[in-house]
């Protein structure tokens, strides 16, 4: 079976689809190559917003790979107009997959578009990176295993690494980023 690893992005100066990666951003991405500098890794797929793109270009260029850019993985869109508090509706959609503010997207449907890229990487053998945005992650992990949940997301780092192991039993997840 192949291994996944489960990238959330580094440190970005916003939101936006074109954020860029911050100062810290750019430290971050080459920790995440010197980190990924001993492990196989075949291949690597990322979100196609600037701030994930960024994170690995470090690590595509020091094992001289392209970086595939899909679209499935882009963050999931809790609502199309700023909310003043974005966090109550966040947490209520780990609590009930179905629920979605009016024309954004729900975690059940955000779920469904990560489960198809990680469907394909699993056809695929050797090891693939797999780059995405926290609440997207956060979304799949709870899917894969019911642990994880709306505090795993508070908890998670930019950026952070998690490592899947897909079988026909139980997925195994760990994270493995040792930095804080």
């Amino acid at each position: 079976m192949p291994t996944l690893y489960l990238i959330r992005h580094c440190s970005a100066s916003g939101q936006e689809s074109d954020a860029p990666l911050t100062e810290a951003g750019h430290e971050q991405a080459h920790l995440l190559r010197d980190f990924f500098r001993e492990i196989p890794i075949d291949r690597i797929t990322s979100s196609d917003y600037t701030r994930a793109i960024a994170s690995v270009t470090p690590l595509a260029d020091a094992h001289q790979f392209s970086i595939e850019r899909e679209p499935l993985l882009r963050e999931r869109i809790l609502a199309y107009e700023p909310l003043e508090d974005w966090l109550t509706p966040l947490r209520q959609s780990f609590i009930d997959p179905t629920f979605k503010l009016p024309g954004a997207e729900s975690g059940e449907e955000a779920t469904q578009r990560i489960m198809q890229v990680i469907q394909r990487a699993q056809s695929r053998h050797g090891s693939t990176l797999l780059v995405t945005h926290g609440n997207l992650l956060a979304l799949l992990l709870q899917r894969l295993d019911s642990k994880y949940d709306f505090d795993t997301w508070r908890t998670m780092r930019n950026p952070d690494v998690y490592r899947l192991d897909l079988s026909d039993e139980e997925p195994v997840i760990k994270c493995i980023w040792p930095h804080k």
